[in-house]
C-alpha cells in the first residue's frame, strides 16, 4: 500500500512538473508531457495520394492532385464552411427561442405554527416552457446578419486564393523540376561532347600529334563537366521534393513529369498589360476578400447605430406544477395547478459612459480603414501585374537570344572540333568551344523553362490561373 501511495506521489509530481514552464533555460525541456505530445503525433498521417511511378504527370493532372491534397486547401475550406455556420448563428437571432425547463424538489423539515412544531414533507414537481423573442431592434439583427454574409464571402474569396497559391506552388516547382531535368540533359550531352574531344586527344597522342598537357586539359574538362553532372543530378533531387511538398505529399512519393520537349513554348503574347491590369482587378479573390471586408465593415456600423435606438421583447411562459405533502406523518394532501403570463418588455440604454459613440466611431474608423486598404491592395496588384509582364517579354526576347547562341555554338563546337582533328586548331580552342556549347544548352533550357514560368506567374498575377480550373464543392 505504501509503495502505491509513493508511485502515485511520484506521478502526480511528474505530470504537475510537465504542466509547468521548464526549469532553466541552459536544457531542453523533457518531460511525460512531452512524450504524450510525440505519441500524438504518431496518428497524424498525411493523406495518400496515388502516384504511379510509370507515368510522367501533366500539369494539369498535378494540379488536380494538389488541390485534392493540399492542406492550405482543405484549411481554407474548412474555415469557409465555419464562417457559414456563423453566418447560420446571426440568423438564429431572427426567430424565437423556446426552453423546456423540468424540476423536482423534495424537502423535509419542521414548520413552526402557533405555538408548536410540526414535521412536514413536501414534493414539487413542476414543468415549463418558456419563449423569447426580439420584436424590433432598430436593424441591430440585420446588421450582425449583413456582417456575418460580408464574412462568408470573405472566406470564400480566401478559400479561392488558397487554390491559387496553390496553383502557383505547382506551377513553379513543375517548371523547376522541368528545367532540372532539361539541365540534366544538357549536362549529358556535354559530357558525351567532353568525352568525344578527350578520346580526339588520347588518339591523337598516340598518333604523335598531340602532347600530353593536351590530353590533361580533356581529362581535366571531362572531369569537370562530371562534377557539374552531380550538382545538376542534386538539384533535380531538390526539385521533385519541393514539387511533392505542394501536392501534399511525402519527397519520397514517385512523381515524373513530362520532358520539356513535349511542351509547346510560346515565343509571342498577344495580351496587353492593360487588359491583365482589368482582368486582375476583376479576378484577383484576395481584392475580393478586401471588397468583402469593406462590407462587414459598413454593416458593424448599420449594427453600432441601432444601439442608440429601444429594443422590443416578448417574453411568454407557461407550465404545470404540483405539489405533495403531508405533516406529523398525516395523510399525504397534492395539488396541481397551470401558471404561466405573457409580457413585452422595451429596453432602452439611457447613459452607458460613451460605450455606444466610442463603438460606432470605432465601426466607421473601420470602414475607412478597409477602403484604403482596397486602394493600397489595388496598388500593389498593379505593380505586381506590371512586373509579370515585364519578366514575360524579357523571357521572350531571352527565349529567341537562347536559340541564336545554342545555333552559333553548335557550329562553332563542330567546326573547332573537325579543325583539331586535322591539325589545324589546338585543343583549347575545343575545349573552350565544348565549355560556349554546354552554357549554350543550359542557358536554352533556362530560357524555355523561364517562358513558361514567367506565363504561369502572369496568370497567378491575374487570377487567370483560378478561370482554367474546375469549381469543387470539396477542397
Amino acid at each position: 500500500m505504501a509503495r502505491a501511495l509513493v508511485l502515485a506521489l511520484f506521478c502526480w509530481r511528474a505530470y504537475a512538473f510537465s504542466q509547468e514552464a521548464p526549469p532553466s533555460p541552459d536544457r531542453p525541456w523533457h518531460s511525460a508531457a512531452e512524450r504524450g505530445l510525440q505519441s500524438e503525433a504518431g496518428f497524424l498521417h498525411p493523406p495518400e495520394i496515388s502516384l504511379v511511378s510509370k507515368t510522367n504527370y501533366s500539369l494539369g493532372e498535378l494540379i488536380d492532385l494538389a488541390e485534392a491534397h493540399n492542406p492550405e486547401t482543405r484549411f481554407a475550406w474548412e474555415r469557409a464552411r465555419a464562417q457559414a455556420a456563423t453566418l447560420g448563428l446571426a440568423r438564429s437571432d431572427l426567430y424565437p427561442a423556446l426552453t423546456a425547463t423540468a424540476l423536482s424538489q423534495f424537502t423535509h423539515g419542521n414548520a413552526f405554527f402557533g405555538a408548536n412544531f410540526y414535521r412536514q414533507n413536501i414534493g414539487a414537481l413542476e414543468g415549463a416552457l418558456e419563449l423569447s423573442y426580439t420584436v424590433f431592434d432598430f436593424g441591430a439583427r440585420a446588421g450582425r446578419i449583413s456582417t456575418a454574409k460580408a464574412e462568408v464571402l470573405a472566406a470564400n474569396a480566401f478559400f479561392n486564393d488558397a487554390h491559387r497559391r496553390v496553383i502557383y506552388q505547382v506551377e513553379q516547382a513543375y517548371y523547376q523540376l522541368l528545367n532540372s531535368v532539361g539541365q540534366l540533359a544538357a549536362a549529358q550531352a556535354s559530357l558525351a561532347n567532353a568525352q568525344t574531344v578527350q578520346q580526339a586527344a588520347e588518339e591523337r597522342l598516340q598518333n604523335g600529334l598531340a602532347t600530353s598537357p593536351d590530353v590533361l586539359e580533356a581529362r581535366s574538362a571531362t572531369a569537370q563537366t562530371e562534377y557539374e553532372l552531380q550538382a545538376i543530378i542534386g538539384a533535380q533531387e531538390i526539385a521533385r521534393g519541393n514539387l511533392a511538398k505542394s501536392l501534399g505529399t511525402t519527397p519520397t512519393a514517385p512523381i515524373h513529369v513530362q520532358p520539356l520537349d513535349q511542351l509547346a513554348v510560346p515565343d509571342t503574347l498577344a495580351d496587353t498589360v492593360d487588359k491583365a491590369l482589368s482582368r486582375a482587378f476583376e479576378q484577383r479573390p484576395d481584392l475580393m476578400q478586401q471588397f468583402a471586408e469593406v462590407r462587414s465593415a459598413n454593416a458593424r456600423v448599420k449594427e453600432a447605430r441601432a444601439a442608440y435606438y429601444p429594443t422590443l421583447s416578448l417574453n411568454a411562459t407557461g407550465g404545470g406544477q404540483g405539489f405533495y405533502a403531508s405533516q406529523d406523518s398525516g395523510p399525504w394532501v397534492h395539488r396541481g395547478d397551470f401558471a404561466g403570463g405573457i409580457g413585452l418588455s422595451l429596453s432602452f440604454p439611457l447613459f452607458d459612459g460613451g460605450a455606444r459613440k466610442s463603438k460606432l466611431a470605432r465601426a466607421n474608423a473601420d470602414v475607412l480603414a478597409s477602403e484604403a486598404s482596397v486602394n493600397a491592395a489595388r496598388d500593389a496588384i498593379a505593380e505586381e501585374v506590371w512586373r509579370a509582364y515585364s519578366n514575360l517579354r524579357t523571357a521572350f526576347r531571352q527565349r529567341q537570344s537562347a536559340l541564336a547562341l545554342l545555333s552559333a555554338a553548335e557550329e562553332s563546337y563542330s567546326a573547332a572540333l573537325e579543325s583539331y582533328n586535322h591539325g589545324v586548331r589546338n585543343l583549347l580552342d575545343v575545349t573552350a568551344a565544348q565549355r560556349t556549347l554546354a552554357q549554350a544548352r543550359s542557358t536554352d533550357v533556362l530560357a524555355r523553362t523561364q517562358v513558361l514560368a514567367s506565363l504561369a506567374e502572369l496568370a497567378f498575377r491575374t487570377g487567370d490561373s483560378l478561370q482554367r480550373t474546375t469549381r469543387k464543392t470539396g477542397p
